[in-house]
């Protein structure tokens, strides 16, 4: 574990706020938060947490690298992201152990992780050549109209544990080349993976003479969060996390007349049509649901499964899911590691219980690893009626709930009827289907696959959800418009002064 922390300048205390190179705060009023291993609860290292004063200094220095990052052209800003995922590139490996090792998800997924942040670098390099705007005809003779967007300001970025590097580069890297800078507070389970990226960022931003372009501010959302929240100097907050948190962050910068990009809760089902390639199915469920310990805001939750295929769907999740080799994540052959924290498996056993009483059906799992450190729990399926409540709700656990359809109108309804709607997908080789579900009455969620699961994905598309996910939108397509604002020019390129609708002011 040390030569891996060496790799990443990771020491055994860690100061949490920083400017730029060279810029790291020594804060002696910062209070210390331990990051601990989840695979065996013991401490990994500490970071000092920012402080209102250290606050105010990473503030200053990311409104002062707007001034001149804002000024730079958008192509040269892409090259500044192009050597940063030149950079991460290099540290792949040690950056995705880090990950696996600081939050659990098994060392193919804190890989993936890292490789998904090169991938979106990648994508806003060419992203920072296409940051286009329309031309409109006016009515007045001479006239011309256009929209051009412009940089918007600093960027807090409030990130989630369970996707410490992807989720700030989902944003850091698009608000990067629209001419943003960033400030990044991370998750408080998981500071030391930022503080890796920190140093990374640091290094590229000194090679191309640059400062407070990404900055950092580690601290829990009481403090260093509540502060960035009500920042009116942060035009744009984009918030990965909970949706209670959401709403609050949601109404707290609208008070203020800021932005924000939310990405909350999911409850995510597949729709198993009677025709549908079960051998497909089981795959595309079993990463869904047991994939990062079901900690995944794309997670699968829920199966709605035609009655015709529902038991022999049942039987074969069960087979699945008592191979499934839990343990360190680090370890080869590991499929699943353990839950974020020890309240996390509390959490997960009261869910449990809550089905108990609502007449569900444990068919495999439901119980704690036995002989083993750490906050490891047996992924679990659980048969529930259509209207059991828990069902309606985010557990962030491997739980996942099978409910029985008749037709596919009522497996919509089923599906819908949930106050998330960030992932869906269904299993089914008839188009009509597949039409009815991709239809604007069918799927009411921000993604809807067909044949492929709810997580895992790419880089490309917009990534987001409707109703309580929060309607914000990350990574791919337009979603950089999030990052910055929208003006309408009118040139008036004529001796004469038009005005528009006819209007004849001042006589003549």
């Amino acid at each position: 574990m040390n030569a891996l922390l060496k790799k990443l300048n990771i020491q055994e205390i860690n100061p949490g706020a920083c400017t730029g190179p060279d810029g790291w705060i020594e804060d002696a009023k910062g209070e210390t938060l331990v990051s601990y291993n989840p695979s065996t609860g013991e401490p990994i290292a500490s970071v000092v947490q920012a402080t209102p004063q250290s606050y105010e200094e990473v503030v200053a220095a990311s409104q002062a690298g707007f001034e001149t990052w804002r000024e730079v052209p958008a192509p040269i800003r892409g090259q500044v992201v192009r050597d940063l995922g030149e950079a991460v590139r290099e540290l792949k490996e040690p950056l995705g152990d880090l990950i696996s090792l600081e939050m659990g998800k098994i060392r193919a997924e804190g890989h993936g992780e890292v490789q998904e942040m090169i991938d979106i670098c990648d994508f806003a390099v060419g992203l920072s050549r296409q940051l286009y705007g329309l031309t409109m005809h006016s009515e007045r003779p001479n006239h011309r109209m256009y929209e051009q967007w412009h940089p918007l300001g600093p960027v807090g970025v409030i990130t989630a544990f369970n996707f410490p590097v992807a989720v700030w580069s989902w944003n850091s890297m698009i608000a990067a080349v629209c001419g943003d800078t960033v400030i990044w507070k991370p998750s408080e389970l998981a500071p030391l993976t930022a503080i890796a990226m920190q140093h990374i960022s640091n290094r590229v931003m000194a090679d191309h003479g640059l400062d407070g372009i990404f900055t950092l501010v580690a601290g829990t959302g009481k403090d260093v969060g509540e502060l960035l929240i009500n920042d009116t100097r942060v035009p744009l907050i984009s918030f990965t996390g909970s949706t209670k948190v959401g709403r609050h962050i949601g109404e707290t910068v609208a008070r203020r007349f800021g932005r924000t990009v939310l990405e909350l809760g999911g409850n995510n089902a597949i729709i198993v049509a009677p025709d549908a390639n079960l051998d497909l199915a089981v795959r595309g469920i079993l990463f869904g649901a047991v994939g990062t310990a079901g900690q995944r805001c794309t997670s699968t939750r829920r199966i709605i499964a035609h009655k015709s295929v529902v038991g022999d769907l049942s039987e074969r999740l069960v087979d699945a899911y008592q191979q499934v080799q839990i343990g360190d994540p680090l370890e080869k052959g590991t499929l699943m590691g353990p839950l974020v924290t020890e309240s996390a498996v509390d959490k997960m056993f009261g869910a449990l219980e809550r089905v108990r009483q609502e007449g569900g059906e444990v068919l495999v799992g439901g119980k704690r690893v036995e002989g083993r450190k750490g906050n490891f729990v047996e992924p679990t399926i659980v048969r529930m009626p259509a209207q059991s409540e828990i069902v309606r709700e985010e557990t962030f656990a491997p739980i996942l709930y099978i409910l029985e359809y008749e037709d596919i109108d009522e497996a919509i309804r089923i599906h819908n009827d949930v106050p998330q709607g960030l992932s869906s997908a269904i299993f089914t080789d008839s188009m009509q289907t597949v039409e009815r579900f991709l239809s604007a009455g069918g799927s009411d969620c921000g993604i809807a696959n067909v044949n492929i699961g709810t997580s895992g994905a790419e880089i490309g598309g917009a990534f987001g959800g409707e109703k309580e996910t929060g309607g914000g939108r990350e990574s791919g397509s337009d979603a950089w418009k999030a990052y910055m604002r929208r003006q309408t020019n009118t040139i008036n390129w004529s001796s004469e002064l038009p005005l528009a609708q006819g209007i004849s002011f001042g006589g003549g």
